[in-house]
């Protein structure tokens, strides 16, 4: 039986994808989950796994195609009497769950899907894939040719107002919308023609590749949408620092690894619960806070293709051998092409760590739609002052940038106050976080 494997739909509003490696040949005999092919989106690269064994019969694509959603890759001969569509591999990390009401237990996590139908229409676009739900996006009036239009003019169509009948917004609203951004409304202005390089010396040029891309779009939309500020403090470590290598062999028995990420994670949770304005978005469309009853931190992780962030999901709810095991996987699998675009959508807060490299502070940008991020240095040993004489102590140097629009420098000071404490005291955790 000669059976069709399709690009599916790997995440919300991705279709498109380009092929960065074929991994088999006509007349390869392939297994059940094999790599097939190497795929990049904006959002990620990852492998496609064959949905069952077989020969492959031809193969429709090469290094360098641009490919869509639905479109055929490849033909393989299997022994299977139904055509079945190629799925992404399954994310390691929990899925997205609205969180259960009061006094219920979370519901376990759904079983593996099974190989995706044929592709679906496309859904109207989310604002940078950062996990907005879907249903206000799905709530503007428009045709699909005005979706397809808003999308090619980089306009978020929730926030275009519609001149027809019952708010419907027609092309010309959503060029009107374009052009009132372009002339001072937030986009940035046309990049500045470049001099000609070549009258000093010689160059090369390079293509920005697709994660490269992205983050470039990413950091100047946050670096305009919100007015940001950084607040700087210091924790001491000494004694985490002691309990992080007394308890690191039972962490990673379980799997993972007792990072210090790992535990401010776990932080930074309590944090948010305490301090719920770090855990919202501002919706200026409808003149609204969103605030969010889960807990997805981010964790910037630094790969050979540019920096990824993938989303540890429910952080509140986990303890710190289990996070800290996730942490790892998805750590590895963003660094190995293996991570999926979902997996690195939803985040409430973010974490960037740079310690491992080196540094005493920076001011990262803040990661829109979120409203704080926080940045941690390399730690290191000094001298503080302690009941009447000098003692060696290990201090961390953290940073918080938050955006000034929904939060005061006040609570900022207070919310980077509370992670220092918990980190000098773990047991204020307990108490709570």
């Amino acid at each position: 039986m000669i059976q069709e494997i399709r690009l599916p739909e790997v995440s919300e509003n991705i279709q498109k994808a380009d092929v960065v490696k074929v991994l088999v040949a006509v007349g390869d005999v392939v297994r059940t989950d094999q790599a097939l092919l190497e795929v990049e989106t904006e959002k990620a690269m990852f492998e496609l796994p064959s949905p069952q064994g077989g020969t492959v019969r031809e193969v429709l694509v090469k290094a360098g195609d641009a490919i869509t959603v639905g479109q055929v890759l490849l033909r393989v001969e299997t022994e299977a009497a139904v055509q079945t569509t190629l799925q992404p591999p399954a994310p390691a990390a929990e899925p997205r769950v609205q969180p259960p009401p009061a006094g219920r237990e979370p519901e376990a996590p759904p079983a593996p899907a099974l190989p995706l139908p044929p592709p679906t229409p496309p859904s109207p676009p989310s604002p940078e894939g950062r996990g907005e739900p879907p249903v206000s996006r799905a709530a503007a009036p428009a045709a699909p040719s005005v979706r397809r239009l808003a999308r090619e003019l980089g306009v978020d169509i929730a926030q275009v107002r519609g001149t027809g009948e019952r708010g419907r917004i027609s092309m010309e609203d959503v060029k009107s919308h374009a052009k009132t951004l372009l002339t001072g409304g937030g986009l940035a202005p046309p990049a500045a023609a470049l001099p000609d390089f070549t009258r000093w010396g010689a160059v090369r040029r390079e293509p920005m590749s697709k994660v490269r891309r992205i983050t470039a779009q990413a950091m100047t939309q946050a670096w305009l949408a919100a007015p940001r500020v950084t607040q700087y403090d210091k924790a001491d470590v000494t004694d985490l620092e002691a309990f992080r290598k007394r308890h690191a062999p039972r962490v990673e028995a379980a799997g993972g690894k007792l990072t210090l990420t790992a535990i401010l994670l776990k932080v930074a949770a309590g944090a948010l619960r305490a301090f719920p304005q770090f855990n919202a978005s501002l919706d200026l469309a409808q003149e609204e806070v969103v605030f969010k009853e889960y807990v997805h931190v981010g964790v910037a992780v630094d790969t050979d293709r540019g920096l990824l962030v993938p989303v540890v999901r429910d952080v509140e709810r986990k303890a710190i051998t289990r996070l800290a095991s996730e942490l790892a996987d998805l750590a590895e699998r963003a660094r190995t092409k293996r991570i999926t675009p979902d997996e690195m959508e939803g985040g409430t807060f973010t974490i960037s760590n740079l310690g491992g490299i080196g540094g005493t502070a920076f001011s990262p940008i803040v990661y829109w739609p979120q409203v704080a991020i926080l940045g941690v240095s390399r730690s290191e040993m000094q001298p503080v002052w302690r009941e009447g004489q000098f003692v060696p102590r290990l201090i961390l140097p953290l940073s918080l940038s938050y955006d000034h629009r929904l939060i005061d420098g006040a609570d900022a000071a207070r919310f980077l106050r509370w992670i220092c404490e918990a980190l000098e005291e773990p047991l204020i955790l307990a108490l709570e976080g």
